[in-house]
């Protein structure tokens, strides 16, 4: 039986944008649970309801119909205990790295010293200590994806949700993300859900999902209280 802690449950969860003959369905009632020591790829093509199903998972945003609970949290209608990796920019202009990093940090009544050491030990996990005094105007694409990387890390989840974490970064740079998200969530304990259009990315994840128009399918497991726990699968 697995008794890993469920840490986010969706029951038929849907959401629409719009109404009427405008409406567009991002999601079709998912049902899925994500628990401690998941390692979950979701494959679909651009387009499929990835980033909306992610930002649903993270209370980002609100089903239009059906639910999300983090059970863990009872009692507090969105979860802060969710790390979330954006596939668009997500760094702040005004900052530079090394304080977007220890932002989160910062805001949780953490002292700036303790706050800045612990993003810089971050920033080093993703190769990125060297750009700690850039602005995010001076990064490229795949340069803010690693230190949004780090910023979630830095936060010490129980839950990462990263959305194309590799999809402006080089195939090494990737493969090393990837890597860094693996043996953080193993640290922290945590669950660690990617979005990706890459298969070589998803085969890094002991489990994938789909999805496809807005269509959730996940593994025969994904929602049984008693499935077994999944080892993480070993790189290709």
């Amino acid at each position: 039986m697995n008794t890993a802690e469920v840490l986010v449950r969706c029951e038929a969860a849907a959401r629409t944008y719009g109404t009427g003959a405008n409406a567009v369905v991002a999601v079709h009632g998912a049902t899925c649970e994500i628990r401690t020591g998941d390692r979950i790829a979701i494959a679909g093509p651009s387009g499929s309801g990835k980033s909306t199903l992610l930002h649903l998972l993270a209370g980002l945003e609100e089903p239009t119909t059906g639910q999300v609970t983090w059970p863990g949290q009872a009692g507090k209608p969105r979860p802060d205990t969710v790390g979330v990796v954006f596939q668009g920019p997500s760094l702040i202009p005004a900052l530079d790295v090394v304080e977007n990093t220890a932002l989160p940090l910062v805001l949780c009544g953490q002292p700036e010293p303790s706050a800045r050491r612990r993003a810089l030990d971050c920033l080093a996990l993703v190769a990125a200590a060297h750009l700690a005094d850039k602005l995010p105007e001076e990064l490229s694409g795949g340069q803010a994806q690693r230190v949004a990387v780090a910023r979630v890390l830095a936060a010490a989840p129980r839950l990462i949700l990263a959305d194309e974490p590799t999809g402006q970064l080089d195939r090494a740079t990737g493969r090393h993300v990837i890597d860094v998200l693996l043996a953080a969530a193993d640290t922290l304990g945590a669950g660690l859900v990617v979005t990706t259009h890459d298969p070589r990315v998803a085969g890094r994840l002991s489990r994938q999902w789909s999805m496809r128009d807005g269509r959730l399918q996940p593994d025969p497991d994904a929602f049984s209280p008693s499935a077994p726990a999944t080892p993480q699968g070993a790189e290709p």
